[in-house]
């Protein structure tokens, strides 16, 4: 390695060490060429400085980077490994770093000009947020050490100051403009990163940031302000960014609930100043951009059919040659003397040619190791096939027959053992079958091989005495069964275990036929690996029609050769891929020492000995004949092939003698070019358009020379051999001639069937062109060669890439090598792990979707990464012309490998589906590549009236839809009514008349009774409390008084006080003492809201509302009077009060909606007794039953159950506050059983604590002796579309505690109407249908079957109750609609409540809820909306009068839903896609801001999992309704807040998520 005036063999040892380090360095593009030249330049500066003039050269080619995905490993060549040796040893790094494969100066030079092109437009794409521990890091395995190329002290500080100064003149070195540099702080806080300012005016060049400034942000980047705000980079200011930095001051001590900025409110009520909202703003800028036009038109949005097919573009190239003729090769020669089998050429010349060479190994250091003569490995052939015919099992019972397949499993190191084991094989007649040596049980693709083992049979594998110790163990020793394989038995074939075959006998050689010889494996696109059978004939041909092009001395890699020798008697020098990674010059050396005339190689190779060339000076190449290369099939081979030429012309390699060649596993070797005459020129190139290629034709680029391929020719077809290019997708169409297609190719030397797979044998090995017309050209069958490519001039073959890595995208073609290339193009230096980059497509909403993931360096930043994220999304864009759906970058070493250490494609796609994938980055852009989505519905205005429609129906044959409970009847007894009139009558009525009746009791977790009440305690603790009220309070008639108790029977005592006062109960839920700062405000509210002029409460309950705590959050001092209840004298009040009408307001029931409305409406004394009566008559509730609540009761039906419903009906009631299921779960159930509860009342959250908490316990409940066999009817008090498959788990699980799957049933109500429906004893079974989620959104419903796609459940509501009356309602015309429409439901009841006490904040949106008329059909009627959606369906079912039962469904709020793309979506709906997208999804919620689709996804497992959930949530979402995802929100367990009724509060959640409070494991904004 002479340097201009430096002699470089005079530098010390260690200088020369690191000298070779940055070349090797530079060479795996480790490095810039910028960083090589300066680190250069600085190790040689005090060796130079007195020498006059020098100029330093540099490496004499321009480096690109590369790759390694290493296609499935043809049988001539195997790839690359990766198990790399120290780095300490100085030994070159594995070279599964980067496959050379995509070298390409050009392409690198079109690439930077297609991202300086966009440097002008502006994107401000926002970067993810990510908690810092979601930096995890996964371990490099233990084989490869940690790359420290890029990670010296000096070159960092280097790096800087270059960074500084050449920041405004590199437009592309330096990360570029497309994403603006503000000063970017990594995320320092635990929920923000920084984030891309956008809005810059365009016109002045960036100013440069002081160095001072620049370090601060660096000091910021490398420290972790525990609970500071980090520096906010987002505002969109004009002002000079480089000057100065704004920091907010720290805030120290924020907990996690708290706001940590300061709110500023839009017009509509949503905080802005947030960074989520910088955000997302910047994602709606983004997203405005003007697209590309779309591929292809819009799809219209059947009923019938989402997509149609798209209109084809005018513009498309179209191919215009005439059909192609099929090729044919050069004639087969005949010879005289040429054996007839290829054991018969293995005798000859073992006999003949004893001594003579046939096979030299080399060692780990590129020394011989030994060599195998003719005579050996005739004598060991002979040996191994004795052994295995007579020595294995019995003389009766032998363990092999002829034709029984088995496996051949030998390390690539070893091709001595491996010849033996083959030609053995051949000479005993039984199929050999060569497979990688497996390393663990769960190797990449390891299933798969099984497969293969398993269709060819094989039970039996050969294999070397080391190999065997080497092989993973169980603990006494015998090798582990590996995944998916069949039981095998193991041989070993070392000499010394042969045994010598008796004089008589001798191997059967029969004239090559056409038996299977041997079986390769090739695995599919889709990862099957099949068997391709080769037979004798097809071998014997194989290795004739290659003698006519190749004779004499090979170096080269294993397999072809091994039947090429013999059939020749060449000498085979093997270099094995651990010797290839410790010194890459060693096949070149072994070249010129044996003067080889042919060296097979691949274009790594080449790539690797270029590099290393400067180390042997004294080389000579001129004795090679041919240079064949392996993979010159693939279309960038083209580079490596000139840039080794470029190096070693001066060493005497001839420019005619490199020799690309085309091969596939099915057709062995397809095309080669020969060796051209000497001085004469050598072949053309086709430079094509990448835009031609995608649809399938060649033009040669003109225009663009940003998206052109330059492609080499791989030579002629082989001898004896015809060629066709025909149609990839469909029928065999042959092609025209400007057409690019698959090679299929008829030839006696190609492989002959998969192995035991008849059906894809028949489509592979046996197909026939046919023409346009569709008919068969010829009966001659030919094979397909998984190869795309076309005949150019002079018959000579062209390959632009292979079918499996074929993306269909959009009616396009393109291909992954291609996509590999451009994005190693994007100078992945700072990112990418050694170039290993996959890209496959998944098929995404009725199109594939490209998806690249790249191995990501363990020093590259998350501003690096994100930057080479983005930029290649540019230049895939502006070269190929396509959106990518997603980019993930995963920690270094983590992509499942092929066994020779190439990216194993089908384990990575599969790890990517499933969720495994653990990316440490990603990047998805659905919005730029999802084309076909159906245009947003424009709703159209309704030019039919009610009326109109009324009589449609009708004319139709539908009834309106319409339902009515049974009828309440009439109470005659005077007494009775008087009873039943008000409450509090009923009470004092029971207390004389039944006065030790027990009414009530409480239980602790315990399951023990704390505290009862009868008739008689209960009426005297309410006289107690009246009394207390008139004495103390200063109350009016009418005052509205606040009960703030926890659940229990002070509650219902103070309730029935209350109306023995005169005054206005109303119940508030008492704050969380653990959480003042989240409870009391709504308390407080709801104090100031309903003007209570007066608290009962509890004595500790008093103490919180005026603790220091509390005022923390509120105003104590402005409570009005506050009155324990806890210990009160015996008094007696002077009167009860006796409303004058039943038309008086009884009570205030106040409660939050789930979109955070606080709604309160009035009970008047009617309405309650009517309700009562109602439950009373659907649950037939006498005073001897008893009934099990486990129930909030501080609103809704929840309260009237539990405060109202005994005193009325007289049944007695167990109380079970569902707090105490938080100390101990099974307090209800063994309730339930040890009371024998006919019926009880829970919500969904009682439900899902018993169904998740114990589930798995019900064999240790039931040996406890809990039964449930009692209970007749459990019913789910709610305000929502019931829950299916939560009521049915539970029903499951705990039917061996004999639960009847009959007994669980829900109920409704709503807040105009607190009891719509409750499943009684007498009604029928409630229902359950199945409508199309498509209809629904259009607000239509469609009743399909069970099973169908994009089918949801919906389970009836339960029975009206009697006294109701409901109607199903179009919202905007507010005229009835038919059975089975979908629209609001309407209800006309006495028990309706009179109208809302007052609505925080939208007073006249409610006004027309109450008291609203239909616009058509009885306009007399009053009705009540109760906003939620749903339709009615007259059952087959009887009810109890007998006629037909008419079913309510509720479907969801109309305040919930969300409207997206003119259609209306139920989040629930949505919600229950994405928990099923990923086991670890413990919960999830949606909502929707600016038009973007907000998804909050609760994660289970591990932080590592975090990322893999955004592609599926976006997935799912895509595929089950056809909407885009805008940001995929992933937080820890509990964050989604939940009532206590069991809903989501998504409207809470959104505030959160807007004012930055979740502190999310990692935010994902999709593009």
């Amino acid at each position: 390695m002479a340097d201009r005036g430096v002699d470089l063999s005079a530098l010390p040892k260690e200088v020369r060490d690191q000298l070779a380090e940055l070349d090797l360095e530079l060479s795996e593009g480790d490095i810039t060429q910028k960083g090589y030249e300066k680190k250069r330049a600085k190790l040689l500066a005090s060796y130079i400085s007195h020498l006059p003039n020098v100029d330093l050269p540099l490496p004499d080619v321009q480096l690109s980077p590369s790759r390694s995905a290493d296609p499935s490993p043809s049988p001539e060549a195997p790839g690359p490994s990766t198990s790399s040796a120290s780095r300490h040893h100085r030994s070159h790094r594995s070279g599964g770093a980067r496959d050379e494969r995509y070298r390409s100066d050009i392409h690198t030079e079109a690439v930077q000009a297609a991202l300086a092109k966009h440097k002008e437009e502006k994107m401000a794409l926002p970067m993810p947020t990510k908690r810092r521990s979601a930096f995890v890091q996964s371990p490099i395995d233990t084989c490869t050490p940690p790359d420290t190329s890029s990670a010296s002290e000096d070159e960092g500080s280097l790096r800087r100051k270059a960074a500084l100064s050449a920041a405004l003149a590199q437009t592309l070195q330096s990360p570029d403009y497309w994403i603006n540099r503000s000063v970017q702080s990594s995320s320092t806080s635990s929920s923000a990163s920084s984030t891309l300012s956008h809005g810059e005016p365009k016109t002045q060049p960036q100013p440069q940031p002081q160095p001072a400034v620049s370090l601060l942000a660096d000091v910021l980047a490398h420290t972790r302000i525990e609970n500071s705000v980090p520096p906010d980079v987002t505002s969109s200011a004009s002002q000079d960014r480089g000057s100065r930095v704004d920091l907010p001051p720290a805030v120290r001590g924020m907990s996690r609930g708290q706001s940590r900025s300061s709110m500023l409110d839009t017009a509509d009520g949503v905080p802005v100043s947030s960074r989520v909202s910088t955000k997302i703003q910047q994602l709606l800028n983004t997203l405005k951009r003007p697209k590309r036009p779309p591929l292809s038109e819009f799809f219209l949005d059947d009923s019938e059919e989402i997509v149609e097919v798209p209109q084809p573009d005018p513009n498309t190239p179209k191919p215009e040659g005439r059909q192609i003729i099929p090729v044919k090769g050069e004639p087969l020669g005949v010879v005289s003397n040429w054996p007839p089998a290829l054991q018969a050429a293995l005798a000859r010349w073992g006999a003949t040619q004893a001594k003579s060479p046939a096979l030299t190994a080399l060692d780990i250091t590129g020394k011989p190791l030994y060599t195998l003569t003719y005579g050996k490995l005739w004598s060991r052939s002979l040996k191994l096939a004795y052994t295995l015919l007579n020595k294995l099992g019995t003389k009766t019972e032998p363990v092999l027959q002829p034709g029984d397949r088995v496996a051949l499993v030998y390390p690539n190191s070893d091709p001595g053992m491996f010849w033996v084991a083959f030609y053995g094989c051949l000479l005993a007649e039984v199929i050999p079958v060569p497979i990688e040596v497996p390393l663990s049980r769960q190797d990449a693709g390891s299933q798969q091989i099984g497969f293969l083992l398993g269709s060819c049979g094989v039970s039996l594998a050969l294999t070397s005495e080391v190999c065997l110790k080497g092989l993973p163990k169980t603990q006494n020793g015998e090798i582990i069964q590996f995944k998916g394989w069949p039981r095998m038995k193991w041989v070993v074939t070392d000499t010394k275990y042969l045994t010598k075959p008796s004089k008589d006998w001798q191997p059967h050689i029969p004239t090559a036929n056409t038996d299977t010889a041997y079986i390769e494996y090739k695995a599919s696109k889709e990862g099957t690996v099949m068997g391709v059978a080769v037979s004798k004939i097809a071998m014997l041909t194989h290795c004739q029609a290659l003698t006519q092009y190749v004779i004499d001395t090979v170096c080269l890699h294993v397999f072809f050769p091994s039947l090429q020798s013999v059939m020749n008697r060449i000498h085979t020098i093997t270099v094995p891929y651990a010797v290839m990674k410790a010194c890459p010059m060693s096949w070149v050396q072994r070249v010129h020492i044996h003067k080889a005339r042919v060296a097979l190689v691949k274009c790594r190779d080449l790539h690797w000995a270029m590099m290393a060339h400067k180390e042997q000076k004294d080389i000579n190449l001129s004795s090679i004949r041919m240079l064949i290369v392996a993979d010159g099939a693939n279309p960038w081979s083209v580079s490596s092939c000139d840039a080794f030429l470029n190096v070693f012309q001066s060493h005497g390699l001839k420019p005619e003698v490199i020799c690309p060649c085309a091969t596939s596993p099915e057709a062995l070797t397809v095309a080669i070019r020969r060796p051209g005459a000497r001085g004469a020129p050598l072949p053309a190139r086709a430079i094509l358009s990448m835009g031609g290629l995608s649809h399938g034709v060649i033009r040669v680029n003109t225009e663009d020379k940003n998206s052109a391929l330059t492609v080499q020719d791989v030579g002629h077809i082989m001898p004896g051999a015809l060629m066709c290019i025909v149609k990839p997708e469909g029928s065999p169409q042959l092609c025209k001639t400007d057409e690019i297609g698959e090679i299929v190719i008829n030839s006696r030397a190609g492989g002959t069937m998969y192995y035991g797979l008849p059906g894809v044998t028949k489509t592979t090995f046996e197909v026939i062109p046919v023409n346009q017309a569709g008919a068969p050209v010829g009966e001659i069958p030919f094979t397909r060669t998984g190869l795309l490519g076309f005949v150019g001039p002079g018959s000579l073959v062209f390959v632009v890439g292979k079918i499996e890595g074929l993306l269909m995208v959009s009616g396009r073609r393109h291909n992954a090598d291609d996509l590999v290339a451009t994005a190693l193009a994007v100078e992945p230096v700072k990112t990418v792990y050694r170039g290993r980059i996959a890209v496959f497509s998944v098929t995404v909403f009725y199109d594939e979707r490209i998806v690249i993931v790249a191995e990501q360096r363990p020093d590259a930043s998350e501003e690096d990464s994100f930057q080479w994220m983005s930029r290649v999304l540019q230049a895939i864009d502006s070269i190929h012309q396509v959106g990518l759906y997603c980019l993930a970058l995963v920690p270094a070493n983590t992509l499942p490998k092929t066994p020779l250490g190439g990216i194993h494609i089908c384990e990575t796609k599969q790890n990517f589906l499933e969720g495994n994938l653990h990316p440490c980055n990603i990047l998805m852009c659905p919005h730029t590549c999802v084309t076909n989505l159906p245009k947003p519905r424009q709703k159209q205005p309704v030019d039919v009236g009610p009326a109109s429609m009324l009589v449609g129906n009708l004319v139709a044959g539908k009834r309106i839809a319409q339902a009515i409970g049974r009828e309440l009847g009439v109470v005659e007894d005077q007494d009775l009514i008087r009873k039943h009139q008000f409450l509090s009558e009923a009470l004092q009525w029971r207390a004389q008349m039944d006065p030790d009746h027990v009414l009530y009791v409480l239980l602790n977790a315990k399951g023990v009774a704390v505290c009862t009440a009868t008739c008689a305690q209960l009426h005297k603790r309410a006289e107690k409390i009246t009394a207390t009220l008139m004495e103390r309070g200063g109350l009016n008639t009418g005052d509205n008084v606040v009960l703030l108790y926890p659940p229990g029977i002070d509650l219902i005592a103070a309730f029935y006080g209350c109306l023995y006062a005169g005054v206005v109960p109303v119940t508030v839920r008492p704050p969380h003492p653990q959480n003042l700062a989240a409870t009391l405000p709504t308390v407080r509210m709801i104090i100031d809201v309903s003007k209570a002029a007066c608290i009962l409460t509890t004595q500790p309950l008093m103490r919180i509302l005026r603790s220091r705590e509390a005022a923390a959050s509120v105003n104590v001092k402005t409570w009005p009077t506050i009155i324990d209840t806890d210990d009160l004298p015996r008094k007696r009040p002077p009167h009860i009060y006796k409303p004058p009408t039943a038309e008086m307001l009884a009570y205030l029931d106040f409660s939050v909606s789930t979109t955070g409305m606080l709604t309160g409406v009035k009970m008047s004394h009617a309405a309650v007794s009517t309700l009562c009566r109602s439950i009373k008559l659907q649950c037939e509730l006498y005073s001897s039953r008893q009934v099990a609540i486990c129930l909030d009761p501080y609103c809704g039906l929840g309260f009237v159950l539990w405060c109202l419903s005994s005193v009325y009906s007289g049944h007695q009631s167990i109380l079970i506050p569902p707090l105490e299921l938080e100390s101990s779960l099974p307090v209800w159930l063994s309730t339930l059983s040890q009371y024998k509860i006919r019926d009880t009342f829970c919500s969904y959250s009682v439900m899902e604590l018993c169904t998740k908490g114990l589930g798995t316990q019900t064999e240790m409940l039931k040996a406890r002796g809990l039964n449930l066999s009692c209970v007749r009817s459990c019913v789910v008090i709610a305000e929502e579309r019931p829950r299916l498959a939560l009521t049915q788990s539970f029903s499951k699980l705990f039917k061996d505690l004999g639960l009847s799957p009959r007994a669980v049933s829900t109920a409704f109500g709503s807040r105009v109407n607190l009891a719509i429906c409750l499943q009684g004893t007498a009604g029928p079974d409630p229902s359950t249908v199945y409508v199309d989620m498509k209809s629904l959104r259009h607000d239509r419903v469609r009743l399909v079957e069970r099973g169908a796609p994009q089918s949801l459940p919906l389970m009836e509501s339960g029975t009206i109750l009697p006294g109701v009356r409901v109607i199903i309602v179009n919202p905007e015309t507010r005229g009835p609609l038919g059975d089975s429409h979908l629209g609001e439901i309407w209800v006309n009841s006495p028990h309706n409540a009179s109208g809302y006490y007052t609505i925080y904040g939208e007073e006249s949106l409610q006004a027309d809820h109450f008291n609203t008329r239909l616009s058509f059909g009885e306009p007399q009627t009053l009705w009540a909306r109760t906003s939620y959606l749903g339709f009615i369906k007259r059952t087959e079912l009887l009810d109890a009068s007998g006629d037909r039962h008419d079913a309510l469904f509720v479907v969801g709020s109309l305040d919930e839903t969300l409207e997206l793309r003119g259609l209306r979506y139920h989040p629930i709906d949505i919600e229950t896609s994405v928990s099923r997208a990923h086991r670890s999804i413990a919960e999830s919620a949606v909502f929707t801001w600016t038009n973007l689709l907000v998804v909050v996804a609760e994660l289970s497992g591990s932080e590592q999992e975090a990322l893999d959930l955004v592609p599926l949530v976006t997935n799912v979402v895509l595929e089950e309704h056809h909407l885009i995802v805008g940001v995929v929100v992933i937080v820890d367990p509990g964050v989604i807040p939940i009532n206590s009724r069991g809903e989501k509060q998504r409207m809470h959640l959104r505030d959160s998520f807007l004012a930055d409070q979740l502190d999310p494991i990692y935010v994902a904004y999709n593009m």
